[in-house]
């Protein structure tokens, strides 16, 4: 790495009806990275650093509703084609036509959507957690049990009141193993972003907007159907303690994948791949786009 890493300043870029706080550092083929909740793009820290070293131009935005992004108010603010918007706006005013694509949570199902319905703009696909949304509605009942907070999060009001409680205690068991406020710097950054006014209703409208309690029971996602199968060489990157996502998930998304597929398993690693295993997640995505980039040339 660069003895002189770059600096991770954000600016603000209007885009459409929000204005989206973005880290742009580097120089090179472009590369973007999509957080997932409730993130910011400061998760990507070590890849942000380690994409510019190795010759890439990094575009890390807070997606709306997270981060110093805009909150924008109400469910439908947040629907999918908005939040698509949002990502080919940002590129449109930055003059870049295409990009690889770093992704997880729910970045990483953008990212997905963005390969399948607008595949000019993206040249590979590195998907972290979260595979193919048609693969996860597909997984079985182990899945949909991992996956029960979903539905507890639809209801307005309820999951904003209870999840707070003794200082966000359920959060900090189910994502973090218990770990006490002050002891992981990233449940610190996510609790922080939470606690400010609007912030967690914000990100919990992801999941109100896109997914309803009738969809959640289905076995396939049936409006993304007609999503074409994903052309550009795409790794899925999933962990083994996981604590809402099977490896199936992970695994059957090849289904979707017409491009060149690749998998990688992470041993002793939770959710929070790129920031809890940050050498393995920055070098796989490295060795992913630049194997992507000697293709091209050969």
């Amino acid at each position: 790495m660069s003895p002189n890493p770059p600096t991770l300043e954000a600016r603000r870029i209007a885009v459409g009806e929000v204005d989206l706080s973005v880290v742009d550092v580097g120089e090179g083929p472009a590369v973007l990275l999509l957080h997932g909740f409730p993130d910011r793009a400061s998760m990507w820290e070590h890849q942000i650093r380690g994409l510019a070293a190795a010759g890439y131009r990094v575009i890390a935005p807070d997606l709306r509703g997270f981060g110093d992004s805009d909150r924008p108010v109400g469910i439908d603010s947040y629907t999918a084609p908005k939040i698509l918007g949002d990502i080919l706006g940002l590129l449109d005013a930055l003059g870049i036509e295409d990009v690889h694509v770093g992704a997880h949570d729910w970045g990483a199902l953008v990212g997905w959507v963005l390969a399948g319905s607008v595949p000019s703009r993206v040249r590979s696909l590195t998907a972290f957690s979260v595979g193919h949304p048609r693969a996860i509605a597909g997984a079985g009942f182990g899945q949909k049990q991992l996956s029960w907070y979903i539905l507890w999060w639809q209801t307005v009001g309820v999951a904003e009141n209870q999840l707070p409680e003794e200082d966000w205690k359920w959060y900090r068991n189910w994502a973090y193993d218990g770990a006490a406020r002050g002891s992981d710097k990233d449940l610190d950054r996510q609790l922080r972003d939470l606690e400010r006014p609007g912030a967690l209703t914000a990100g919990l409208n992801w999941y109100r907007a896109n997914l309803t309690p009738a969809e959640f029971a289905q076995t396939d996602w049936v409006t993304l159907r007609d999503l074409p199968p994903i052309v550009c060489p795409v790794l899925g990157i999933w962990s083994d303690r996981e604590m809402a996502l099977t490896e199936r998930q992970m695994t059957d998304s090849a289904r979707y994948v017409a491009g060149p597929w690749q998998y990688e398993r992470i041993s002793d690693v939770g959710h929070w791949i790129p920031a809890h295993a940050p050498e393995s997640a920055t070098r796989l995505l490295i060795e992913h786009i630049d194997s992507v980039h000697k293709g091209a040339t050969l």
